[in-house]
C-alpha cells in the first residue's frame, strides 16, 4: 500500500499543549486573531467570535454558531473544507471537482455554477472569498473557523441566506518573540507534507508572520483505457503549494494595521468520476457493470489546476472613549483549469458517445467594507456601515470553455463561450443595541442591498455564432430583531426574527433567444434557543430550533447531457425549512467529549419542471401550473438537494500522563451525514439518492517538550461513498487515509 499522510493547520503552542487544551481558550501566542490577542483571556467555558466585528461570548450573543480553534480541525482531522461537514452539525458539503458548494441547513448551492450566488458566504480573513471556484484551498497555520447558522449579513459582510463561515488564520503578535512551528507527515497513497510558519518581531510597533504549506500525494484511482488498455492521463494526483505572509503594525495604542496576502497553485491532477450507474449502494442488487467508485474507464484527458492569489487589508482605528473605525478591504484574482472526460467513460456507444469538457476561467474580485462601532460599555451599542463587492468571471478568448458532445469533435457538436460576466453588490447596514435590564437586551439591525450582473458573452452554439448582452438588477432590504436574556451566569435565552436575501441573475447564454434572467431570493427566518454551562462551565450546551420560510427560491433543473443548458428558476410557492440542533462540549481534567445534532426538514413549493433525463418533452411544462404529466413533474413538497433529514458528529479525547512531562493521548471523532438527494427529481433509479455518509476518525499523540508525534487514521473504516452527482457522475468522498506526521514548536 502506498503511503500517505494528512496535513494539518495548527496553531505551534496549540499543539504544542498535546491537545489538552479546550476549543474555548485561545491560545495567548500564535494561534488567535487579532482581536483575542488584543482582548483580556477568556474565562473557562467562553468562546470568543469576531464575526460580527466585535469580540462576543458565543454562549450570550443571540446566534447559533459553532467555533473550531486550530487544535480542534487537528483533532478531528480537518485538512480542508470536504472535511468539516463531520466535525459540526447542519453542515453538508459536495464536493464535485470544480465546484465545492456549502450548504448549511439546507441552504448553500444545490447544483454548481457561476451565475448563481451562494446562500453560504465563506470569508477568508474578514474577506469574502470566490463564490464559484477555488474552494480547494487548504487549511493550514489556521486560528479559528466560526460557522454562523441561519441568515447573515443583515450587520456586516456579504448578504447570505443561510449562513457564513470565517476562516481566520494566526496573526503576527508584537512582542511575540521568534515562536512558530515546522512539521512533516508521510502516508499511504505516496503523500508527502510540510508546512510550517514563524513569528518574526520586527520592533515594538512591527510583527510579521510567514507560513507554508506543501503537498503531494498519488491518485486513489485505478483508471484504465478502451478495452482494458493503460490510461495515460492523469488520475487525480495532487501537488499543492501555498504561502502566507502578514504584517502587523501598531504606531500607537489607537491603530493597528494588519495585512496579509495568501498566494495558491493547486494541481488537483483531475476530478474523476464515473456514471452512476456503475455504483452499487449497500442492500442494492449488483447491476453487470458495477465497479468500485474508484474503478472508472476513461478515454479522454483530464486536468484540475487551480492558481490564484488573494490580499487583506484590515485597519483599525479606536477613538478616545472607545469608539471604532473599521476598514477591510481584500482582492483576489484567480485562474482556474478543468478538463474532463464528461460521459465517464471509455465505452463508445450512440448513448455516451465521447463527451468532453475544457475550461480555463479567469476570476477576479475586490470588496470592501467600512464600519462604525460603539463600545461595548455603554446601555446604548451601535454598529453602522457600507460595504461594496465587485466580481467578475472572464471566460477567456479564444473559446476557451468548450463543452463537446460527440464522438467526432467538431462545431457541430459543440458548445463554445467567450466573454466576462460582472456582478455587483452595494449595501449600507446598521445595528442598534439597547440593555433593557443588565440582563435583557434587545438588537434591531437593518441592511439595504443593490446588486447587478451583466452578460457581454459570445457564444458559438453547434456551429452557430450568438451574441448574449443582458443586465439585471434587484435590490432588498433586510433586518434582524433579537432579544436576549442572561437568566443567570450559566444560562442565556434568545430569540429572533430576521429576513436574508440572495440576489438574481442571468442564465447562461444557451438557446435561441438566450433564457430570461431569475429574480432574487428571500427568506424570513424565526429562531429561538438556550446555551447553557454546568459544572463550573465544565460542560456547554446548545439547543435551538428554526423555521424559514423562502419566497421564490432558486433552484437549478439540469441538463445532464449538456450541463451548460441547465436553467436556474425561482420556485413560485413558498418553501419551507426548518429543525432543531443541540451541542455540547465537556472538559472533566484530562478528558474531552463533544456531540452535535441537527433534524431537518425541508419542503419545496409548488412548481412543475420537466426532467431532462428521461424522454425529449415537446409539451408545454408551465412552472407554476404545468399540467402535470409524464414528462412534467409536479415537484411539490419534496426534499431540498443535499439537505439531509439528520447530521451528527461527536468526539473524545483522553491525556495519559506518562510522567517525565510526556503524554499520550488517543483521540475518535465520528461524523454522520444522513441519505440527501442530489436532484429536485428524487428518482433513485437514476442515482439521485446519495447513501449515508458514516466516518471515522482516529488519532493517537506522543508529546514531550516541544515535540508532538502523531498516528492517525481517517475514514477508518475506509466508506466508499458518492459525494455528488452531477452531469450524471458520482465524484467520490475520500477513501481511508493513515499516515505518521512529526511538528515541532519553537
Amino acid at each position: 500500500m502506498r503511503l500517505r499522510s494528512c496535513w494539518i493547520g495548527v496553531s505551534a503552542v496549540a499543539l504544542w499543549s498535546a491537545g489538552g487544551a479546550a476549543a474555548q481558550t485561545p491560545p495567548a501566542d500564535p494561534g488567535a486573531s487579532t482581536e483575542q490577542a488584543e482582548s483580556s483571556a477568556p474565562e473557562q467555558g467562553e468562546i470568543i467570535v469576531t464575526a460580527r466585528r466585535r469580540n462576543e461570548n458565543l454562549q450570550t450573543t443571540p446566534l447559533s454558531g459553532s467555533v473550531l480553534s486550530g487544535t480542534d480541525l487537528a483533532n478531528k482531522g480537518v485538512a480542508n473544507v470536504d472535511a468539516l461537514q463531520f466535525a459540526s452539525p447542519s453542515i453538508v458539503v459536495n464536493n464535485f471537482g470544480q465546484g465545492i458548494d456549502f450548504n448549511v441547513r439546507g441552504i448553500g448551492k444545490g447544483e454548481h455554477n457561476t451565475q448563481t450566488a451562494t446562500g453560504v458566504i465563506t470569508y477568508r480573513d474578514g474577506v469574502p472569498t470566490f463564490p464559484g471556484y477555488f474552494q480547494q484551498e487548504p487549511y493550514y497555520d489556521v486560528a479559528n473557523i466560526q460557522v454562523l447558522r441561519g441568515p447573515q449579513g443583515t450587520i456586516v459582510g456579504q448578504n447570505a441566506t443561510g449562513g457564513a463561515v470565517f476562516v481566520n488564520s494566526n496573526d503576527p503578535i508584537i512582542g511575540g518573540g521568534y515562536k512558530g512551528y515546522v512539521q512533516a507527515s508521510v502516508g499511504n497513497y505516496s503523500e508527502l507534507g510540510a508546512q510550517g510558519a514563524v513569528n518574526i518581531p520586527v520592533n515594538d510597533t512591527l510583527a510579521a508572520r510567514a507560513a507554508i504549506y506543501g503537498l503531494r500525494r498519488d491518485g486513489f484511482y485505478d483508471i484504465t483505457g478502451p478495452n482494458g488498455t493503460d490510461y495515460t492521463g492523469n488520475n487525480g494526483d495532487q501537488r499543492h503549494l501555498a504561502g502566507r505572509f502578514s504584517l502587523l503594525w501598531k504606531p500607537t495604542s489607537q491603530l493597528s494595521i494588519l495585512s496579509k496576502t495568501d498566494v495558491d497553485y493547486l494541481d488537483m491532477g483531475a476530478y474523476v468520476a464515473s456514471p452512476y450507474q456503475n455504483y452499487r449502494p449497500v442492500g442494492v442488487p449488483a447491476l453487470t457493470q458495477y465497479s468500485d467508485l474508484f474503478d472508472v474507464s476513461l478515454n479522454a484527458p483530464q486536468e484540475a489546476r487551480d492558481k490564484f492569489w488573494r490580499t487583506i487589508l484590515r485597519i483599525n482605528y479606536e477613538f478616545d472613549g472607545g469608539l471604532q473605525l473599521r476598514s477591510v478591504s481584500g482582492y483576489s484574482w484567480g485562474n482556474t483549469k478543468y478538463r474532463a472526460d464528461l460521459d465517464g467513460t471509455a465505452r463508445l456507444t450512440p448513448a455516451t458517445a465521447d463527451r468532453t469538457f475544457f475550461d480555463s476561467v479567469d476570476e477576479r474580485q475586490f470588496s470592501q467594507e467600512l464600519t462604525l462601532i460603539s463600545p461595548d460599555t455603554s446601555r446604548v451599542s451601535y454598529l453602522a456601515g457600507v460595504f461594496g463587492i465587485w466580481n467578475k468571471y472572464e471566460f477567456l478568448s479564444p473559446f476557451q470553455f468548450v463543452s463537446d458532445n460527440s464522438s467526432a469533435p467538431g462545431p457541430a457538436s459543440e458548445y463554445r463561450l467567450q466573454g466576462t460576466n460582472p456582478n455587483r453588490s452595494l449595501a449600507a447596514f446598521g445595528q442598534l443595541g439597547f440593555a433593557i435590564t443588565p440582563a435583557l437586551k434587545a438588537e434591531v439591525g437593518g441592511r439595504y442591498t443593490a446588486s447587478r450582473s451583466i452578460n457581454d458573452i459570445q457564444i458559438l452554439q453547434f456551429g452557430t455564432p450568438l451574441n448574449a448582452d443582458q443586465k439585471t438588477t434587484s435590490d432588498n432590504f433586510s433586518y434582524k430583531a433579537s432579544l436576549g436574556w442572561e437568566a443567570n451566569r450559566n444560562h442565556y435565552l434568545y430569540a429572533f426574527v430576521a429576513t436574508g436575501f440572495k440576489p438574481g441573475g442571468l442564465n447562461p447564454p444557451v438557446g435561441i433567444p438566450a433564457p430570461d434572467f431569475f429574480r432574487e431570493e428571500t427568506v424570513t427566518s424565526y429562531e429561538a434557543g438556550w446555551k447553557g454551562s454546568f459544572a463550573n462551565r465544565r460542560i456547554r450546551t446548545t439547543i435551538s430550533g428554526f423555521y424559514n420560510s423562502y419566497d421564490d427560491f432558486q433552484v437549478i433543473i439540469a441538463n445532464p447531457a449538456l450541463p451548460v443548458f441547465g436553467l436556474q428558476i425561482n420556485v413560485p410557492g413558498t418553501t419551507k425549512i426548518y429543525g432543531f440542533e443541540a451541542e455540547v462540549q465537556a472538559q472533566f481534567g484530562r478528558l474531552n467529549l463533544d456531540a452535535g445534532i441537527n433534524v431537518l426538514h425541508s419542503e419545496i413549493g409548488r412548481f412543475f419542471a420537466v426532467d431532462q433525463r428521461g424522454t425529449l418533452s415537446l409539451t408545454p411544462c408551465d412552472p407554476t401550473t404545468g399540467p402535470a404529466s409524464a414528462t412534467c413533474r409536479n415537484l411539490t413538497g419534496n426534499d431540498q438537494t443535499y439537505a439531509p433529514n439528520f447530521t451528527f458528529n461527536a468526539g473524545a479525547s483522553y491525556e495519559i500522563d506518562l510522567g517525565g512531562g510526556a503524554t499520550l493521548t488517543p483521540r475518535a471523532n465520528f461524523g454522520h451525514v444522513g441519505k440527501q438527494w442530489a436532484t429536485l427529481f428524487a428518482n433513485p433509479t437514476r442515482g439521485d439518492r446519495l447513501e449515508d455518509r458514516n466516518i471515522l476518525n482516529a488519532q493517537i499523540a506522543f508529546t514531550k517538550g516541544s515535540v508532538t508525534v502523531t498516528g492517525y487514521a481517517n475514514n477508518l473504516t475506509n466508506q466508499h461513498y458518492p459525494g455528488a452527482l452531477n452531469s450524471n457522475l458520482y465524484f467520490a468522498g475520500p477513501p481511508r487515509q493513515y499516515g505518521v506526521k512529526l511538528l515541532k514548536a519553537f
